[in-house]
């Protein structure tokens, strides 16, 4: 007997998805059907990750081609995005737009139709579930670099968005946050698509990508694709690359 597939199962698609701006492009004929649980695009820097990113989210749409997040273009419909996929930015600052913890957790419940009461309420119990209802009235300015990046992950996760993006999560963080951020992410049952220039963070994810100046290099199990990238970055390391004067 088959059972119905649920709108996570659809997974997030791109067909020849390409994006350009000022004149540049930036992705190029990227096809890809994401539906594992852990996925990892690697990239060195400049080579689109961000900008795929931002593609699966929504917050910007393809120049040409498709992208669709559970049969749906996330540029188009955002709100029916609001349970598909959240995404947790690399800098905080850039995701936190409320002056204290309660009103930020509470913007996106409000968002997908709770009243003020509802997600106010909702927003103290989550994060008495997570040991921090002390944070609740608490400024975000007083909080670390590390509290601010949890608080950002707990607004995504009030959502309960089916798909998580996550944008360099680790960088800027010291170790003890690290570990702990990487335990929090690991137990998590959604779907998570981690972005890295670094092969080590998605080394145990069921799939990884190499993008390179915006196209696929290479795509399969992780310790295949993260080994060789890390081979050719250490043959770029070692070479004098930033020698010659620019032209």
């Amino acid at each position: 007997m088959q059972h119905a597939s649920s709108p996570s199962d659809m997974g997030i698609r791109l067909d020849r998805a390409t994006y350009a701006a000022g004149g540049r492009t930036i992705l190029s004929g990227i096809s890809l059907h994401l539906t594992e649980r852990r996925i990892g695009i690697l990239g060195p820097n400049g080579s689109g990750k961000t900008t795929l990113l931002r593609l699966m989210a929504g917050l910007v749409a393809p120049t040409d081609g498709r992208v669709t997040v559970e049969g749906i273009e996330p540029a188009s419909d955002r709100r029916a995005m609001l349970g598909a996929i959240g995404i947790l930015f690399q800098n905080p600052e850039h995701q936190i737009i409320f002056p204290t913890v309660e009103e930020e957790l509470a913007f996106g419940l409000k968002q997908m139709g709770r009243s003020a009461a509802e997600a106010r309420r909702a927003a103290r119990d989550l994060l008495a579930a997570h040991g921090r209802a002390h944070w609740a009235a608490a400024s975000v300015a007083t909080l670390s670099q590390g509290q601010k990046q949890f608080l950002c992950l707990l607004s995504v996760l009030a959502m309960a968005p089916r798909t998580i993006l996550l944008d360099e999560p680790f960088s800027g963080l010291d170790l003890p946050t690290q570990i702990r951020l990487s335990r929090r992410l690991a137990a998590l049952p959604q779907r998570l698509v981690t972005i890295s220039h670094d092969p080590a963070a998605v080394a145990d994810h069921d799939r990884v990508i190499w993008l390179e100046q915006g196209r696929v290099r290479a795509d399969g199990p992780a310790p295949e694709v993260a080994s060789a990238f890390r081979a050719e970055m250490e043959h770029l390391g070692g070479l004098d690359a930033d020698a010659d004067l620019a032209g």
